[in-house]
């Protein structure tokens, strides 16, 4: 799809193959639902072509647009939305008989998609009997009743509680698998993209500043949304010389990587690598960077030491220190360190910037 919309400020250039489970990852509003309104027909772009499969089902130039209902697409939101009234069953069996199948096909083929789900002892029950995690998963089995080309998620675990949501990720990963099923999912958990997508775009601002192999892309994150999710440090600049990167705000950073002066970058490095300091330390480390404390955390065994934003805006560096060291260093919010990392913990990658379609 290549598509527009002014009004939003969005314009995005994304294309899938056959079986591929793409992870649409942002902050919020930056044009992530938009996205999946496009595909799903809720919402016309002021330019653009929209095809599903071999179909065509948005054409700005020709006036080409198939309604919603008609474009083979499935839409599973953050809330399961079952009809209250219906049993477990006939929600399923919605979507074929409106499709004008026989009552006993349709729940043929909703008994066989709540088997898939692990949901079959629910069939006899009405909504307001199933737990959360029961209802989203008698939605995904009424989801895919409907035979759609390709499966929207809009934020499928969000309200799921923390016991819930990894049966229903296996759940999904284990359909898409088996299936090969087309599927766009927008999520805010990096367990979500890691468990279920095989492919990742980050979005911000409405446009798409990063995209590839969900790996590639959360191993090595080129935006500073794809860093933070991924738990990274990120710093952007241009770079001056083999392994030197310069800030726009003037700091200079040494790293390992093989890019062209000149060229735009980014400095990537795990919070692991970082140590704190009460004053700027003059031994082997050759990066060093003066910073507020911003919040503390605890972070498993370790406390996650994060400064202020960075000059240019950009989010705050931080460390995972010890609890001995915060007790021997007697951190707070507020105080003012050196954070230190070596050149050897750095490395430098192309950095991708928003394009337009």
């Amino acid at each position: 799809m290549r598509a527009r919309v002014r009004q939003r400020d969005t314009n995005f250039d994304v294309a899938l193959d056959d079986g591929d489970v793409l992870a649409v990852l942002g902050a919020n509003g930056a044009g992530k639902s938009t996205l999946l309104s496009l595909i799903a027909g809720l919402l016309r772009p002021d330019h653009g072509v929209i095809a599903i499969d071999e179909t065509v089902v948005t054409d700005t130039s020709t006036g080409t647009f198939v309604p919603p209902h008609a474009r083979g697409v499935a839409m599973l939101a953050q809330h399961a939305l079952l009809f209250p009234h219906m049993t477990v069953a006939a929600n399923v069996a919605y979507a074929p008989r409106c499709k004008g199948r026989a009552r006993s096909h349709a729940y043929a083929a909703a008994k066989r998609w709540l088997q898939a789900v692990d949901a079959e002892h629910l069939a006899d029950r009405k909504p307001s009997q199933l737990s959360g995690g029961q209802a989203q998963r008698v939605a995904v089995a009424r989801a895919l009743a409907a035979e759609p080309r390709i499966l929207l998620l809009d934020e499928p675990m969000s309200t799921l509680d923390v016991t819930a949501a990894p049966p229903i990720r296996a759940l999904l990963r284990d359909l898409f698998r088996a299936d090969r099923r087309t599927a766009v999912i927008v999520t805010h958990d990096l367990l979500d993209a890691l468990a279920i997508a095989t492919k990742v775009i980050v979005v911000d601002q409405g446009r798409i500043v990063e995209q590839g192999p969900v790996r590639d892309v959360l191993t090595a994150p080129r935006s500073a949304f794809a860093a933070r999710l991924a738990g990274v440090n990120l710093v952007a600049g241009v770079v001056t010389g083999p392994g030197v990167l310069r800030t726009h705000y003037g700091a200079t950073i040494f790293g390992i990587g093989n890019l062209p002066v000149a060229s735009s970058a980014v400095a990537l490095f795990a919070p692991t690598a970082l140590s704190v300091h009460l004053d700027a330390p003059h031994a082997s480390p050759r990066n060093v960077f003066a910073a507020t404390i911003a919040e503390m955390d605890i972070n498993g065994n370790t406390v996650r030491v994060r400064g202020a934003n960075q000059p240019d805006g950009a989010a705050g560096l931080c460390a995972d220190v010890t609890a001995a060291a915060v007790a021997d260093l007697d951190l707070e919010p507020g105080q003012h360190i050196h954070f230190a990392v070596k050149a050897h913990e750095v490395t430098l990658h192309p950095a991708l910037v928003p394009t337009d379609a």
